[in-house]
């Protein structure tokens, strides 16, 4: 037993735990604990870089004025219902007959809505798109998304493969994020670069400090590892 290693690993070990317990505390602001704090900023710094929605707007303008027609089968009949509501209100048509529900418009102007509803989620105006609609704004953007995602599928199905391109665009590139990142604070990388900086130094570092606290322990015990012997033939 090495005394000195043992003592060594000991001290390392108890601040390690003790660093952790401080990290779980909920003391960085707010009543957050450490987890909370970072998980928070990175939320934040996520929206910041993941407003694609002018881009995708941009994008849409040459399908203005571009009729189309996808036939879906939603899983529940009150989706279809939904569905044909938002899509009146999107300037587009939607029937219901045998457990399906056509769709057909001008995919521009109809795509322009759906993104404006994305637009308003992003920046955490959701009470517009309730009372667009008067249906609560999640649910809205919930059906936007099962809209879109059903009409990516019928539309490659038929062979139009670049109005399914849009479609999926203002799906993952516009409805996604609204959707995922509603009432949070977007912030630039640039704003917190020290920060973000400091603690991806921390994670690293607290990383080693429990590795040599396990080292040291190991070597105070006695218990070490040594590269085996060659054994030759006589």
């Amino acid at each position: 037993m090495n005394k000195k290693t043992l003592s060594i690993g000991i001290f390392l070990a108890l601040s390690f735990w003790g660093v952790l317990a401080l990290i779980f505390s909920p003391i960085f602001g707010e009543g957050n604990n450490g987890l909370q704090f970072a998980d928070d900023m990175f939320n934040k710094l996520a929206k910041g870089s993941s407003y694609f929605i002018p881009k995708v707007k941009k994008s849409n303008e040459k399908f203005m004025g571009k009729n189309f027609s996808a036939v879906i089968k939603f899983g529940k009949p009150e989706q279809a219902s939904l569905a044909e509501k938002l899509a009146a209100a999107a300037g587009a048509q939607a029937v219901t007959a045998n457990a399906e529900t056509t769709i057909n418009g001008d995919l521009g102007k109809f795509l322009s809505n759906i993104l404006q509803d994305a637009d308003d989620m992003f920046k955490n105006q959701g009470d517009m798109i309730s009372k667009r609609y008067g249906i609560d704004e999640k649910e809205v953007m919930n059906a936007w998304w099962n809209v879109l995602s059903n009409m990516d599928k019928a539309l490659k199905k038929t062979g139009n493969i670049v109005e399914a391109k849009m479609v999926s665009d203002v799906m993952k590139k516009a409805v996604e994020p609204a959707y995922n990142f509603y009432k949070i604070e977007g912030q630039q990388v640039s704003e917190k670069a020290g920060i973000m900086s400091g603690l991806l130094v921390f994670y690293v570092f607290y990383t080693m400090w429990w590795g040599f606290a396990i080292y040291y322990l190991f070597d105070g015990i006695g218990l070490t590892m040594k590269k085996a012997k060659v054994k030759r033939e006589v």
